[in-house]
């Protein structure tokens, strides 16, 4: 089972003269980066709420955002009496000494800071459990919405393993031809530019063995179809976070076949490595939104 980091969850707690609302989005992300909003009144229970949405989301960027709304669906806001007298005394004052006309101040209080705020009331340990509950029922929803779109992304991945796995299998057929054509150029570049009555046969039938070892491809092929076969192992994991470690198996894919191209000298077996890269690459792109 896989785990999209992009998904969105959203959850309303009902008290009892007030609504909170919650909302969760997540995006792509190499590690947690949780951006927490809240209202006054929140602030003793932010390391709390963090917690929670570092235990539950695992991995990815995180913006929760909780809100007081009123029975209408609207935020509840608060004007602060005191913060307001004291602009206005101050713009008061300002109008008198520059001479200015001060007639329509409550337009420009009105968005100065601390003027209005959302509803500052202290939350109760009865309005806590219900907005922990409502909570869950956000993360649960995102959750939902991770695994859905995880399964798709784990059905693309199998079937870029597999197209990796079938070329790769494809090139044993090439081998032997690029073996023998390997001996004939090195045979022809001899008869080319020596005289072949001077050369020891022996010894350029060691120097042909020789450079066949120096591009002989066996471990390669071996070692990337055991990472395909971990990276199938890992998907089929319990495990909920598991984006890093296949990230960690795709590089070494990634070595394996840049490897085979490396030392392929052969046109066919060129083709069945650049479809591997292929492959590769779609599978990096998926996994970068893997939890």
């Amino acid at each position: 089972m896989l785990l999209s980091m992009t998904s969105y969850g959203r959850a309303a707690a009902t008290l009892a003269d007030r609504t909170v609302a919650i909302e969760l989005k997540t995006l792509n992300s190499k590690f947690i980066d949780l951006r927490l909003k809240v209202p006054p009144g929140f602030q003793e229970k932010e390391m709390e709420l963090r917690k929670i949405l570092h235990d539950r989301l695992l991995r990815g960027k995180i913006e929760a955002t909780f809100t007081f709304e009123n029975q209408a669906g609207g935020e509840v806001y608060n004007i602060n009496k005191a913060v307001f007298s004291q602009y206005h005394q101050q713009l008061l004052a300002l109008s008198q000494d520059l001479n200015f006309n001060a007639n329509d101040m409550l337009s420009a209080i009105i968005r100065l800071p601390e003027v209005v705020a959302t509803s500052a009331n202290p939350i109760t340990e009865a309005e806590w459990k219900e907005i922990t509950a409502s909570l869950d029922v956000a993360i649960d929803q995102l959750m939902a919405h991770r695994r859905e779109e995880g399964a798709s992304a784990e059905e693309d991945l199998r079937k870029q393993i597999r197209t990796i796995l079938e070329n790769l299998a494809q090139i044993a057929e090439f081998e032997a031809d690029r073996v023998e054509k390997v001996r004939l150029r090195m045979s022809n570049n001899l008869n080319e530019y020596l005289q072949r009555e001077n050369v020891d046969e022996n010894r350029f039938e060691q120097e042909v063995l020789f450079y066949l070892e120096k591009i002989d491809i066996t471990e390669e092929k071996v070692r990337l179809s055991q990472h395909c076969d971990y990276f199938l192992e890992e998907l089929d994991s319990e495990k909920e976070m598991k984006g890093r470690k296949l990230n960690f198996i795709s590089q070494e894919m990634g070595r394996e076949i840049n490897t085979l191209g490396a030392k392929a000298y052969s046109s066919d077996i060129q083709k069945r490595v650049v479809l591997m890269k292929d492959g590769l690459e779609k599978i990096k792109e998926q996994l970068a939104n893997v939890v």
